[in-house]
């Protein structure tokens, strides 16, 4: 039998069982998950466990737990790999026992171009650092290491899509973010990246993003593919220990939610999302600075949201942001107070009314462009009571929420009134009249 040997073991991790069981007891044993989600495909940091452990198990903690065989995607830093290395081990030596090798996987992976070299393996670390994790979450669990050289995202995803419908197969990206840039700048360039992970955006991933940039490529351009979306755990850097800002590595994780983003989030942060806009609103008229505690880190999403306020069945105030621009927690409780205290339809929310005041917080898709021929082509294309619509022209904009359907199910009524909301006529149409549609989910 053949076995890869620990070669990061004392640097990067402890070469000690009992230490390394200590050690990672302490990033696990008072973990919370934010949401109640098992997921199939994680991103996770490969730096030493000091620096980057706590969040890598972060990660893992939302990896489904009854997998047979778990892909690890990582980087090749050492040796030039023209497409993507395999390992000819039957096991991967551990402190804390062997991990197997699923070889009848690593064999189909050979008529995808992944070449058998040894070599690559020998001295890299980006495998072997999550080695720990898995044989701690997957005690008996297989791994199929694949380190990723010169072949391209799409080669990663043909990979994931192939086995995907296997349900006792998971998949691990490893890969850090930006490498030794000052802490502010760094946390500019991972904020983009971060941005690029949670909005699907593969297709100009750089190097000098993530280190593991062509696998994590290849799960954004699956999840794009399924309508999936990627949910955020945690980003940090190296600092955080060494608390040098001077010159750091960043790291993130995040799992992939098999639906999209606005159902996950209603499905799996309703309650929070309510309670931050009623918060909200309540300490602006208690004039107190508004304080958010243990808010949970994939709120941090960019998202775009609508707060709509009833009082006595009568609309109070509806603002809201058409297009992500800010990370969700801020974007719920800033229009919050603007539907409560700004909407130019309506005065100022008063205290006496608070208690009278229903909330309800819509989520919205990303607006897609209608390609029409006319006013009659743009109606006939329009869908009752699931579009939310956004139009544009002569310098004026207005948006209707899918609920406004239920006061004007008839199409050309709808298209009318949110004419007239932007300030032009019910007639008005002309040749650089803009649509977009959107949808929503209630919270």
């Amino acid at each position: 039998m053949s076995i890869k040997k620990m070669a990061v073991a004392g640097q990067f991790y402890p070469v000690d069982e009992n230490e390394l069981r200590e050690e990672i007891k302490g990033y696990t044993e008072n973990l919370q998950k934010e949401c109640d989600y098992f997921s199939r495909a994680v991103i996770v940091p490969h730096a030493g466990h000091v620096y980057s452990g706590a969040l890598a198990a972060k990660g893992y903690q939302y990896l489904k737990k009854e997998l047979d065989t778990i892909f690890v995607f990582a980087p090749c830093h050492r040796v030039y790999v023209e497409t993507f290395a395999l390992s000819t081990a039957d096991e991967f030596e551990t402190p804390l026992g062997n991990v197997g090798v699923n070889k009848a996987f690593q064999d189909e992976l050979k008529a995808l171009g992944g070449v058998e070299n040894d070599d690559a393996f020998l001295n890299e670390h980006s495998v072997e650092v999550q080695l720990p994790f898995i044989k701690t979450y997957f005690e008996n669990s297989k791994i199929v290491p694949v380190l990723v050289g010169g072949a391209d995202q799409n080669k990663i995803f043909e990979i994931i899509n192939k086995y995907w419908d296997n349900k006792n197969i998971g998949f691990v990206i490893s890969s850090d973010l930006s490498h030794f840039r000052p802490r502010e700048e760094a946390q500019r360039v991972d904020f983009v990246t971060a941005d690029m992970i949670e909005n699907n955006v593969f297709e100009n991933l750089l190097p000098e993003q993530a280190c593991g940039y062509k696998a994590v490529a290849g799960l954004l351009e699956f999840a794009k593919s399924k309508n999936y979306s990627m949910i955020r755990v945690g980003i940090t850097d190296s600092s955080e220990t060494t608390k040098d800002p001077s010159s750091v590595v960043g790291y993130g994780s995040w799992y992939l939610a098999e639906e999209e983003k606005t159902k996950f989030f209603k499905e799996n942060f309703q309650e929070v999302l309510r309670k931050l806009a009623v918060l909200s609103v309540k300490s602006q008229l208690d004039n107190l600075n508004l304080r958010i505690e243990n808010c949970p880190r994939a709120l941090e999403t960019r998202l775009a949201s609508f707060v709509t306020l009833i009082e006595n069945g009568i609309l109070r105030g509806c603002i809201g942001s058409i297009a992500a621009h800010q990370p969700l927690v801020v974007d719920i409780c800033q229009n919050a107070r603007n539907a409560a205290f700004k909407d130019p339809r309506f005065t100022p929310v008063q205290a006496n009314e608070f208690e009278k005041l229903q909330f309800a917080v819509s989520l919205l898709s990303r607006p897609e462009k209608i390609d029409f021929n006319g006013e009659e082509d743009l109606l006939e294309k329009l869908v009752p009571e699931v579009d939310g619509l956004i139009i544009r022209d002569a310098g004026r904009q207005a948006v209707y929420l899918p609920e406004v359907w239920k006061q004007l199910p008839d199409k050309k009524e709808f298209l009318n009134s949110l004419k007239q909301k932007a300030g032009l006529t019910p007639e008005w149409f002309s040749d650089t009249f803009e649509a977009y549609r959107f949808k929503t989910e209630l919270v």
